[in-house]
């Protein structure tokens, strides 16, 4: 399966599913093509029953991710109000793609970048990451990332990163200390930690793990009883179909094991 921007990986062994941000030469900027592309890939994902959780990652050393291709034409319609936010078509939850997504971040992370970080469930980084939002220094107002990010790391840090704009460049430690990301790692250990982590997640029955994701994420929308009350649906449909899952996964694993006499 290939695509022009983005490289795609299906393991069915690990039931992992590995996607590249692959325009390194652009510092991993999207642009319609590449937001067009990854709306088709988390349908693919979506829909493929062997994949239980998804590693993001992007090419090269110097950027995760740039944000929006400021060089080439996004394109939006005529009329205003068919305009579309590229962070539709980037995201995973809008897509209703439930599966979980383990993010790792390495090299530069801006601007339109923090859409990824923002819809991920787990986010690592290298000790060379940095996150800024480059927005209002280059004269643009900052609204959607930021209602996304506030979400994580809350109201102070994201107002701080918003408004500093170039001058406030977020370490990874700091990343770490305000709960952008939850692990630090060596460059190297990167991509072999996000790996580690999302095999570890696929290897829990799928109906128990995206449920957990969908209910978490929707209650965010929530007030606190609506949320509850979903959340307690989202038990009753779902922990007889995981149990079931467990328990087939067990009787399997019995029955491939070699006998000992």
């Amino acid at each position: 399966m290939s695509f022009d921007t983005i490289l795609l990986d299906l393991d069915h062994d690990t039931r992992v599913a590995t996607v590249t941000l692959n325009r390194p030469e652009a510092l991993n900027s999207f642009n319609r093509a590449m937001c067009h592309e990854m709306k088709e890939i988390w349908h693919i994902i979506k829909g493929d029953e062997a994949v239980n959780a998804v590693v993001l990652r992007a090419a090269g050393e110097r950027a995760f991710s740039a944000g929006l291709d400021v060089k080439s034409s996004y394109g939006q319609p005529e009329i205003v109000w068919n305009h579309e936010d590229p962070g539709e078509l980037l995201s995973p939850k809008w897509q209703k793609m439930w599966k979980p997504v383990v993010c790792a971040v390495q090299g530069m992370c801006t601007a339109g970048a923090l859409y990824f970080v923002n819809e991920a469930d787990v986010v690592i980084c290298s000790q060379g990451a940095t996150f800024f939002d480059s927005h209002v220094s280059a004269g643009l107002v900052s609204a959607l990332e930021p209602i996304g990010l506030m979400r994580r790391i809350g109201l102070g840090d994201t107002l701080r990163m918003a408004l500093m704009g170039n001058e406030e460049r977020v370490c990874a430690q700091t990343a770490l200390r305000i709960g952008l990301v939850t692990e630090v790692v060596a460059e190297e250990e990167l991509w072999r930690r996000a790996d580690e982590i999302a095999t570890t997640i696929a290897a829990r029955p799928p109906t128990a793990t995206q449920g957990t994701v969908k209910a978490i994420w929707e209650s965010l929308d929530k007030p606190y009883r609506a949320a509850m009350d979903q959340g307690l649906i989202y038990t009753r449909l779902g922990n007889p179909i995981a149990k079931a899952e467990l328990a087939a996964r067990s009787k399997d694993n019995a029955t491939s094991a070699p006998r000992i006499r």
